[in-house]
Parts: structure tokens; C-alpha cells; sequence
């Protein structure tokens, strides 16, 4: 039987959560405060709730120097810094995704996959034109039904972003296969949501164990 996992208690709710529901900073030589996203770095941690409105509230009542028991200096561009530091996780994630071969690109492309029912999510660049939006959508109604809500769409990052994550030029729409290869970005993603507080319902927040996709990601990195 597995070791249940420990938790941790945020520093502004006070609630206890599993330790990978939360987020872990540490402390730097220099007394700043450090985000761990990955939960790796020495030193004694501080947990919080990992959006970006209860970082700010941290901020805001002290709750860093209150944990640590010393005075911590916190970058005011704390909550930014994570937040790109979240963009970067999603784009390396895309990114092994792609070299998986669990990434198609190209409107067609796209299509065609999810005539054929492989189709894990549905990626757009930000500024994608909503006639392809609206296409893509119907082509997921007639293939998934009702099941449509549990294919993510995810439409965070811009074109550049996705052509440099993906390796190819003017990336509009593009989609992630279903199977192991994206279970990593989408756990990513989902964190880079959650950060931002998009809940829109949409989305089952756990048809990818995110821990599961996490742990696989990590690895993939390593190799």
C-alpha cells in the first residue's frame, strides 16, 4: 500500500492540503523569498495556496517573515515571476510533448485528428481568429458529443510562444494527442490556470492525475 502523502498547511488560509496541491518557497542566502516549484530546494519551506491572489495576500500580511521567523524579502515582482516561471514550465512541457510525437500542428492537421477520436486537447495561440476557434469547436461537438467538455482548450500562449515551443513558424492552432506523452503538459497547464484563477468550469480538474503527469515530466526532463 502506498505511504499517503504528507501534508502542509498554507501560511494565509491556514488550511492543510496535500503537499502537491500547494506551493513551496524557500529562502535564499540573501533572505529572499525563492519560489520552489519543484519542491527541491533546501531549506525549510513556507506553503501557499498556489494562486496568485493568496501569494499577493502573503504579501500583503507579512506571512513570509511570520513562517520563516526572520524578516524575508520578497521581490515585488514576486507573483509575475511565478507566473512566468509557469509559462516557462508549459512551453518545455509543450515541448517534449512535440518531440514525443503527441503534438499535431496545422488547422488540417488538427482537424483530422479529431475526426479520428486521438485528440487529448486542442491548442490555439492567443490571437488565433475565432472562424478557426469556431470550426475546431464544431468538429469536436460531432466527433465527442457530450463528452466535448472533457477535451481541454487550451489558448494561453501566444503564437510566438507556441513556434518557439513546437519548433515551427506561425503555430495557430495545433493539438495535443491523448495518451501518456501529454499528461505533463497538461498537468502544467492546469497549474498555470489554477495560478491564474481560471475555473471556468469546463474542465474536469482531474481527468490527468496532475501528479502523475508532473512525475512524468520530470523524468522526461532528465533523460
Amino acid at each position: 500500500m502506498p505511504k499517503p502523502e504528507p501534508e502542509r498547511t498554507c501560511i494565509v488560509t491556514r488550511g492543510a492540503q496535500p503537499a502537491s496541491d500547494l506551493m513551496r518557497f524557500v529562502l535564499g542566502p540573501d533572505g529572499v523569498v525563492v519560489p520552489d516549484l519543484r519542491n527541491k530546494l533546501p531549506g525549510r519551506g513556507a506553503w501557499v495556496t498556489p494562486t496568485a491572489a493568496t501569494v499577493a495576500e502573503a504579501i500583503r500580511k507579512r506571512a513570509f517573515s511570520r513562517a520563516f521567523k526572520t524578516e524575508a524579502k520578497v521581490p515585488p515582482t514576486l507573483v509575475d515571476d511565478i507566473d512566468a516561471a509557469l509559462v516557462r514550465d508549459l512551453k518545455g512541457a509543450l515541448s517534449l510533448a512535440n518531440k514525443a510525437g503527441a503534438v499535431v500542428t496545422g488547422f488540417g492537421k488538427v482537424e483530422s485528428a479529431i475526426a479520428s477520436g486521438g485528440v487529448g486537447a486542442v491548442i490555439h495561440a492567443r490571437e488565433a481568429a475565432e472562424d478557426g476557434r469556431r470550426k475546431l469547436a464544431g468538429a469536436l461537438r460531432k466527433r465527442a458529443g457530450e463528452l466535448i467538455s472533457g477535451i481541454p482548450v487550451l489558448d494561453d500562449l501566444p503564437g510566438d510562444d507556441l513556434d518557439v515551443a513546437l519548433g515551427r513558424v506561425h503555430v495557430i492552432h495545433a493539438a495535443l494527442l491523448a495518451g501518456p506523452g501529454s499528461e505533463g503538459c497538461l498537468a502544467r497547464w492546469r497549474r498555470l490556470r489554477r495560478f491564474r484563477g481560471v475555473d471556468d468550469g469546463a474542465q474536469p480538474s482531474r481527468d490527468v492525475d496532475i501528479r502523475q503527469g508532473e512525475a512524468r515530466f520530470d523524468a522526461e526532463r532528465q533523460d
